[in-house]
């Protein structure tokens, strides 16, 4: 039975389709193993009950020989997406308790196309971190370990739940949400592919919100063909997000040829940083290499102003989480503190923000209050996206001169230990998302293929990066990477 969960999407939508196995025989398997996983903390809200119904109704569809692609394959959310009557708390204490009364749009399509809910999946508060540490749940924990160490090793975040969970064998795949990279980093540090697509592909109504102009849903899945499946079924038109684009969706699996000729891959100078490491280095020049025999020509360009990315980040995604957090105050919904003899709304309100956000989200609300305060609105704010719209012209001048994709490394290094970084510096985590930020701020859709390992034993992912609405010529690509790399590790089971 155990054997079932690590099919993957397509594997498993064949056999469910020759009905060589049943979507409850498939369910049971996983939720036995997300049983047997809790060391991992990557499934933090279960819903075995939801999951058995919507397999076995997964089964009568597949019986009536009409099912779609994910009817009946096995998901895990990510607890930022709305569940109906399932706890959505963006991991967070101040939205202990809710259970909202309408579905996020994305998971509405996946339970429509028939997937099965498997549980909510932990990641950082309010998507606000790069190593799963900031949640109210507690860390996530890699399936991976480094050779002849036990420590406990960060998946990635924010999406680390979703990433620890598909790399141990949890779920089929999971959804994510990607702000500054957290699908992408999360991915190459457990060996999985996670895709961010452009910027209003998938719908952000009932994505409980960081920054609105930079988050995007994606999957987080063990194929580039699984992603693409995935996909599929997350994006569209949606009315009620007004920055969703009306744009048909392609058949992205159809577009998996894996026949890269042609193609132009460039390679920025700009991402060669200083300090990175040689294994990193090394991975990228390989990937170049493995790109170019699949009959890619690779070409040397620029993105000029990739080194002001981070800081750029940094005043823009804190300034709308500071806009987009105000509405939890404790009033209509979520924790609400005990107020002391004549304390009133003032004082609720100062004590359930202290109370129910935690540190890494109170310092991105005040840096964005700041940086939108009178005095330093146009100094940082308006710099910041004066320098975004140049970091979009860069690209876009890339694209235009012929080149197809872009190939960079994912993440600066491997995974590190839980804790290693807690006592550092903030801004020595925030550069864990050097690499995958610029992709945030023009909107481009952008994938994180896993391409080999480090000599811990750990894996390493590599990006690719597409341009707008042409998330299947970018799928192929990353095919031709996947086949090319061979990759198909998987972490030894120790929880």
């Amino acid at each position: 039975m155990s054997d079932l969960t690590q099919l993957t999407i397509a594997e498993a939508r064949d056999r469910l389709r020759a009905r060589d196995i049943s979507a409850t025989d498939l369910t049971e398997a996983c939720l036995s193993a997300i049983d047997g996983a809790d060391r991992l903390n990557a499934f933090v809200h279960k819903t075995p009950e939801i999951a058995l119904e919507r397999a076995r109704a997964a089964d009568a569809r597949l019986g009536q020989g009409d099912a779609p692609a994910l009817c009946g394959v096995p998901l895990g959310i990510k607890d930022l997406f709305c569940t109906e009557g399932v706890a959505s708390q963006a991991a967070s204490r101040i939205l202990q308790g809710f259970r909202p009364e309408y579905e996020s749009t994305v998971t509405r399509q996946l339970a429509d196309a028939g997937a099965v809910m498997l549980g909510k999946l932990n990641m950082d508060e309010f998507a606000m971190g790069s190593s799963n540490e900031t949640s109210t749940y507690g860390n996530a924990v890699n399936p991976w370990k480094r050779q002849d160490d036990a420590a406990d090793l960060t998946p990635g975040g924010s999406s680390g739940g979703s990433a620890a969970a598909v790399a141990a064998g949890l779920c089929l795949g999971a959804t994510g949400t990607d702000t500054g990279g957290s699908i992408r980093q999360p991915a190459a540090f457990t060996g999985i592919v996670g895709m961010k697509p452009t910027y209003g592909r998938c719908s952000r109504w009932g994505i409980i919100a960081f920054a609105s102009s930079l988050d995007q849903a994606g999957p987080m899945t063990r194929t580039v063909r699984d992603a693409a499946i995935m996909l599929q079924a997350m994006a569209g038109h949606d009315p009620k997000d007004s920055t969703s684009a009306d744009l048909a969706v392609p058949d992205f699996e159809a577009m998996l040829t894996g026949d890269i000729r042609g193609k132009r891959i460039g390679v920025p100078r700009e991402y060669r940083m200083e300090g990175m490491p040689a294994e990193i280095e090394a991975l990228w020049q390989q990937g170049a290499a493995m790109l170019r025999d699949a009959g890619a020509e690779i070409v040397d360009i620029s993105l000029p102003h990739t080194e002001y990315a981070l800081p750029a980040y940094y005043v823009i995604a804190p300034a709308e989480a500071s806009s987009n957090l105000a509405r939890y105050d404790g009033v209509r919904y979520g924790h609400r503190a005990t107020l002391g003899p004549g304390e009133g709304i003032t004082e609720m309100y100062e004590k359930t923000r202290a109370e129910g956000f935690g540190p890494e989200v109170q310092r991105r609300v005040m840096i964005g209050t700041y940086v939108l305060s009178a005095g330093f609105y146009d100094a940082y704010y308006n710099r910041a996206r004066k320098v975004r719209t140049l970091i979009k012209r860069d690209f876009e001048t890339v694209f235009a001169d012929g080149v197809d994709a872009i190939l960079t490394p994912t993440t600066p290094s491997a995974a590190f230990g839980l804790g290693e970084m807690a006592e550092a510096d903030p801004v020595q985590m925030y550069l864990n998302d050097v690499f995958t930020v610029t992709v945030n701020l023009a909107g481009l859709p952008g994938i994180s293929v896993p391409a080999g390992r480090d000599r811990q034993g750990l894996p390493l992912g590599l990006q690719l990066i597409g341009k707008p609405w042409e998330e299947g010529d970018l799928l192929n690509t990353a095919c031709a990477l996947e086949r090319a790399a061979g990759f198909v590790s998987r972490p030894e089971k120790w929880w």
